[in-house]
C-alpha cells in the first residue's frame, strides 16, 4: 500500500474514532416516547450521557447516565458506569457485557421503594423500602449463577384493608462461588425468621426456613401461621416456597 494510502486510511480511522467519542447520544437513544423504551430527552455523548424521563413499556423509570469505557471494547466488552434516579429512588452500578449473552455487574447500590410496576410479581399491597449493596452479580443466559452481597427489606407493610407491619429483613450471599444460595433474617417486626434461599438455573427460587411470632405480634398475622404446621419446641414452624422468575 502507497504511503499516501495509509495516511488517508490513518485518517479514516482517526475521524472515526473523534466521531464515536463524540457521536451526540440522541442519534442511537430514541427519544420523543414512541419506542418500547424511550427518553423524554438525550444529553451527552455516545460514551458520557444523560437519559431523562426514561420509560420503558409506558413505565416511567426516571433519569438514567452512563460512562462508558471504550478501552473494554478492544476485548470484546460493552462496559461503564450507569446510575439511575426516580424521586427518592436511586441505583448505580458498574456493568461489562460480554459475548454469549454474559453480563457481570460489580458495586451494585440501591435504594428503592417496593413499586409493582417496575418489579414483576410483587403485590399491590405490600409497601416498603429495599436497599442492595451487591459486591459481585454474574448473568448467564439470563440466569444469575454467581451472587455476592446484601439486600434489606426495611418496613415492610401489607395494605389490603388496614395496615399491617411485617418487619424488616435482610438476605446475605456471603460467596461468589457455587450456586448462590442466601440466609435470610430478620431485623425486627412481628416475626422471627431463619431460612435459606437458593438461586435455580430454571431461573427460579427455593425458600425454606423457620418463622414464629413475636410476643404482641398483630392477631391476623398469629392465626394466618396454623396453615404451616403444628410448631416445634421453640414455637418455630417451617416453611417452603418454591418459584419461577
Amino acid at each position: 500500500m502507497k504511503r499516501g494510502a495509509w495516511i488517508a486510511l490513518f485518517a479514516v480511522v482517526a475521524f472515526a474514532a473523534i466521531l464515536l467519542a463524540r457521536m451526540p447520544a440522541a442519534w442511537v437513544i430514541p427519544g420523543g416516547g414512541s419506542a418500547r423504551g424511550a427518553c423524554a430527552s438525550v444529553e451527552g455523548t455516545l460514551w458520557s450521557g444523560v437519559c431523562s424521563g426514561l420509560r420503558v413499556q409506558g413505565t416511567p423509570v426516571g433519569d438514567f447516565s452512563w460512562e462508558l469505557y471504550p478501552m473494554r471494547l478492544l476485548y470484546g466488552r460493552l462496559a461503564g458506569h450507569v446510575t439511575a434516579t426516580r424521586a427518592a429512588n436511586t441505583a448505580s452500578a458498574d456493568v461489562e457485557l460480554g459475548l454469549g449473552q454474559r453480563a457481570t455487574l460489580r458495586h451494585v447500590k440501591a435504594d428503592l421503594a417496593l413499586d409493582p410496576a417496575l418489579i414483576p410479581g410483587l403485590p399491590a399491597t405490600l409497601h416498603g423500602r429495599a436497599t442492595l449493596d451487591l459486591e459481585l452479580v454474574r448473568i448467564e443466559h439470563g440466569v444469575i449463577t454467581q451472587l455476592k452481597g446484601r439486600i434489606e427489606a426495611h418496613d415492610l407493610e401489607d395494605r389490603a384493608g388496614l395496615a399491617t407491619p411485617l418487619g424488616s429483613y435482610v438476605l446475605t450471599f456471603p460467596e461468589a462461588k457455587g450456586e448462590p444460595t442466601g440466609k435470610l433474617r430478620d431485623l425486627d417486626g412481628p416475626l422471627a425468621v431463619e431460612g435459606t434461599l437458593r438461586l435455580t438455573p430454571q431461573p427460579g427460587y427455593e425458600l425454606e426456613g423457620l418463622v414464629a411470632p413475636r410476643r404482641g405480634a398483630p392477631p391476623e398475622i398469629v392465626s394466618s401461621l396454623p396453615f404451616l404446621g403444628a410448631p416445634d419446641a421453640t414455637g418455630r414452624r417451617p416453611f417452603s416456597v418454591v418459584g419461577t422468575f
